[in-house]
């Protein structure tokens, strides 16, 4: 479970956009080392890059977290599994089926973290997983409403030593595929290079 991101500043997203458009290549630029970036968590502002009716991304700022269903344990749903999600299309009905269907978007991130969960080195350590190739990478998500949740999946061989969810994480190549192309083949992050750190 996801509930602590490393977020890209808009401004930085902006930039990115930016040169995509001029180049066809998106490069984070260069961040002040002296700069604070606090992390991000559920219910507090996420910037992301969202396509409008036309296909063009924008950079925008959403809460993460949907409104949890009447009787559930916690206010905020900040993960969506891709397999639940998936089963909700497919019915036609129920939570995700809508954000996955038109509201899926794209989430960058310097860093996600995840609480250790199997044979923890002490109580309440966490890790952080980044990528060794690149400074920055992309986050599935889905968003309606003014909210946006990341989109989870089985953990691959860097998680699963610890975790049993993971982001669903996207490789070079892949953010069109999620916003436009067979997005449930997305699912099996098998192949995903990440780095860890244990806080």
């Amino acid at each position: 479970m996801c509930h602590r991101v490393m977020p890209v500043l808009m401004t930085e997203i902006e930039y990115l956009l930016e040169q995509q458009r001029q180049t066809g290549h998106a490069r984070l630029p260069e961040r002040d080392p002296s700069l604070e970036v606090p992390d991000a968590y559920p219910g507090k502002q996420l910037p992301l890059i969202v396509p409008d009716a036309t296909g063009e991304l924008h950079a925008e700022e959403l809460t993460w977290g949907f409104d949890a269903p009447p009787g559930a344990r916690s206010k905020l749903v900040f993960n969506t599994r891709i397999e639940t999600a998936l089963a909700h299309v497919s019915a036609g009905r129920g939570m995700w089926a809508e954000p996955l269907l038109i509201g899926r978007c794209l989430i960058p991130v310097l860093a996600f973290y995840e609480s250790w969960t199997r044979n923890p080195p002490r109580r309440g350590a966490q890790a952080r997983f980044s990528s060794p190739a690149h400074r920055g990478f992309l986050l599935a998500g889905v968003q309606a409403k003014g909210r946006v949740s990341i989109v989870t999946t089985q953990p691959n061989a860097a998680v699963s030593p610890l975790h049993t969810r993971m982001p669903l994480v996207l490789g070079p190549g892949e953010s069109n595929v999620w916003l436009q192309g067979d997005y449930a083949s997305l699912a099996d992050r098998s192949q995903i290079r990440l780095d860890i750190e244990t806080l």
